[in-house]
């Protein structure tokens, strides 16, 4: 399994100090290199010093994400999002997913905003082991064998919710998320989008020859909406 996805970690403590201007730009070229999942929704990523929001964490930096509002662009995010979030960890920089905070107006993208990730340099452990991982059991969440079921368990989900299902047949991973009830659904509802994309993208991490689309033959899951699957 990727290193990362062992031992990634939530950092919601910084050194207030920011990040040399090398390492944010390095940061930025990585921009360039990320796969999105579904390649035809116009995206931004914006880096920016402050945001505003309740239950916003105080960092040196932010990601700020926009896009078009196409089926899938909350997916498509998270997708890319994780994948900017191993990166960070990989770099020896911190990162936290924060489903409420928004830009400040002046620092807003031309495209809807959908969500941000805090980053810098850590003022707590950067990593953890596996047993300090809070987490499901794959029972809970899943059905049939694949290796890759164990990448996506250890994914972050907004207040640890791990609102997804997966079921591997045939070589294939359909991929689900809960149906929240109406009021929950006001509050959840976009980032539990996002979380199934961040999942995702734990499961291309580990695959070879990545691909995801929806399939004819998925199962139904009551209680679960049909994302798509990895084929």
């Amino acid at each position: 399994m990727n290193e990362m996805i062992r031992k990634r970690k939530s950092i919601r403590k910084y050194d207030p100090t920011p990040l040399d201007a090398a390492m944010l730009e390095q940061i930025q070229a990585q921009f360039e290199k990320l796969v999105p999942l579904y390649p035809d929704i116009r995206y931004s990523i914006e880096i920016t010093n402050k945001t505003k929001g309740i239950f916003n964490v105080k960092a040196p930096h932010y990601l700020i994400f926009g896009s078009e509002e196409k089926d899938g662009f909350c997916e498509n995010i998270g997708f890319i999002g994780q994948q900017l979030d191993l990166f960070l960890s990989e770099m020896g920089v911190g990162a936290c997913w924060l489903g409420v905070a928004k830009p400040q107006e002046s620092e807003a993208s031309a495209l809807p905003h959908v969500i941000c990730i805090s980053f810098g340099k850590p003022a707590e452990p950067l990593h953890r082991t596996l047993s300090e991982f809070k987490r499901k059991p794959l029972a809970d969440i899943s059905e049939g064998m694949d290796g890759r079921l164990e990448a996506a368990r250890l994914a972050p989900s907004a207040i640890n919710s791990q609102n997804w299902y997966f079921i591997a047949e045939n070589g294939k991973i359909h991929c689900y998320r809960k149906k929240n009830n109406p009021l929950a659904g006001l509050i959840y509802n976009k980032m539990n989008r996002v979380d199934m994309g961040i999942a995702i993208c734990h499961i291309a991490e580990e695959s070879d020859g990545f691909q995801f689309a929806k399939a004819a033959d998925a199962p139904v899951r009551k209680g679960y909406i049909y994302t798509g699957a990895v084929i």
